[in-house]
C-alpha cells in the first residue's frame, strides 16, 4: 500500500504568492502526492484579544499580537487561483485547511475542492464540520488536544451532514447519526482521522504513536499521521504501523521568520524522508512466510547437509564420529542426522562427501 504524503506548507509562503510557488516546486521535487496550505481571513479566524500561542512568541515579533501576524499570511483569492494552477501544472494535488466559515465556502463552492483538511483546533467546532460535510467533500481530520469522546461528536456532524436528511442540526441528531449503519458507511467512504500532537516541535515521549492505532481501533476509519516532530524517524514508525497518510511541515529555509519554519523540513529532508517512506512501503512487503526468489538461490550455500567427518567404508556404521554437518544444502538435511546413527553406509564415502 502507497502513503499519501502530504507537503504541509501551512503559511510558510510568508504572504508571498512567489515563495507560495516555490514551496510547490520543492513538493514536486520531493516526491510528495500533496502540498496543503492554510486558508483564513484572520479577522474571522480569532478575535483582536486572542493571544499567541508559546511556540509562535519564540518564532515571531514578541509585541505582535496573532491577529496581526495572521493578516500578513493571509493567501487572497488570487493567490489561490495562481497556487491550484501551479499545483495542476506540476502535476501534484492542491489541498488546503479552512479555518472559518468564508474560507471553507471558497474551498468548497468557489473551487470545488474534492478534499478538505480540518485542524485539530478545530476538531470541536462541530459548526464547522457540519458545513464542510455539507459540501460533499471527502476530509482528513487531525485529532491533536482531543479525547475519543470529541472525535466521536466531530464524526457525528461529518454522518448527520453527509445524510442530509432534512432534520435540523443537533448534538443529538449528530449522535445518533453517528450510529447508524448509514453513517458509519459514509464515513469510512469519505473521512480520515489523523493521530496529532499539537505542539511545535512536538516532544518525541508525547507522541504516542500507538494513539494512531486507537483510532483505526476505535472507529474503523482510515488513519495517518500528522508529524511535528523533528527529524524523519517519527513518521516513518508510523508507516511501519500502517499509517494510509503522513503529513509533514515544510519549508525553504528553517531560519526565516514565521510561526512554523523552525518545527519544519527543509526540501531535501522532505525528498530522504519521502524516499525512506517509500524504501519501508517495499520492504513490508506480504505477511506469507515463504522464501522469496533471492532466498531460493542461497538456499544452497547457506544451509548445511549431513557429510562425511572421514573416509568411511562401505559397510561401516553410521555414528558420531564419522558424520558430520556441513554446507552446502543440497544434501541430506541435519534433521535426519540421528535417524542415520547405527545404519551401515552402503557405499564408500571420502571426507566431506554429502551422504545419500
Amino acid at each position: 500500500m502507497k502513503t499519501f504524503i502530504i507537503a504541509e506548507a501551512g503559511v510558510n509562503h510568508n504572504g508571498s504568492l512567489d515563495l507560495a510557488k516555490k514551496l510547490v516546486r520543492a513538493a514536486v521535487e520531493a516526491g510528495a502526492d500533496a502540498i496543503k496550505f492554510q486558508t483564513f481571513q484572520a479577522g474571522q479566524l480569532v478575535s483582536r484579544h486572542a493571544a499567541k500561542a508559546d511556540y509562535q512568541k519564540e518564532t515571531t515579533e514578541a509585541a505582535e499580537s496573532q491577529l496581526e501576524m495572521l493578516k500578513g499570511l493571509e493567501l487572497s483569492h488570487h493567490d489561490h487561483v495562481a497556487l491550484i494552477e501551479e499545483c495542476r501544472s506540476a502535476g501534484i494535488t492542491f489541498l488546503s485547511t479552512p479555518f472559518d466559515m468564508p474560507s471553507l465556502r471558497l474551498l468548497a463552492e468557489t473551487f470545488n475542492l474534492k478534499t478538505l483538511k480540518i485542524s485539530s483546533g478545530d476538531l470541536t467546532n462541530l459548526p464547522l464540520l457540519y458545513y464542510a460535510g455539507r459540501s460533499g467533500a471527502n476530509i482528513i481530520l487531525s485529532t491533536g488536544m482531543s479525547t475519543l469522546g470529541e472525535i466521536e461528536d466531530a464524526l457525528g456532524a461529518l454522518a448527520f451532514s453527509y445524510l442530509d436528511s432534512g432534520e435540523a442540526p443537533s448534538l443529538t441528531a449528530f449522535r445518533q447519526a453517528y450510529c447508524l449503519p448509514a453513517g458509519q458507511a459514509v464515513l469510512q467512504e469519505k473521512v480520515t482521522l489523523l493521530h496529532c500532537t499539537t505542539e511545535y516541535p512536538a516532544p518525541y515521549e508525547e507522541v504516542h504513536l500507538n494513539k494512531m492505532l486507537t483510532l483505526r481501533q476505535a472507529f474503523g476509519l482510515k488513519t495517518g499521521y500528522s508529524d511535528h516532530t523533528v527529524g524523519t524517524e517519527i513518521p516513518i514508525a508510523a508507516v511501519t504501523l500502517g499509517a494510509q497518510l503522513i503529513e509533514k511541515h515544510f519549508t525553504l529555509d528553517k531560519t526565516m521568520i514565521g510561526p512554523d519554519h523552525k518545527a519544519s523540513m527543509e526540501p531535501g529532508e522532505l525528498s530522504a524522508m519521502i524516499q525512506q517512506i517509500r524504501n519501508v512501503e517495499r520492504a513490508m512487503g506480504n505477511s506469507v512466510k515463504i522464501p522469496t526468489a533471492s532466498e531460493f538461490r542461497n538456499v544452497s550455500p547457506a544451509r548445511k547437509s549431513i557429510v562425511a567427518a572421514k573416509p568411511i567404508a562401505k559397510g561401516e556404521t553410521f555414528s558420531e564420529e564419522n558424520l558430520t554437518v556441513k554446507r552446502p544444502g543440497h544434501g541430506l538435511s541435519p534433521g535426519v542426522y540421528w535417524d542415520l546413527l547405527g545404519k551401515k553406509a552402503e557405499r564408500d564415502y571420502d571426507s566431506d562427501d554429502l551422504i545419500i
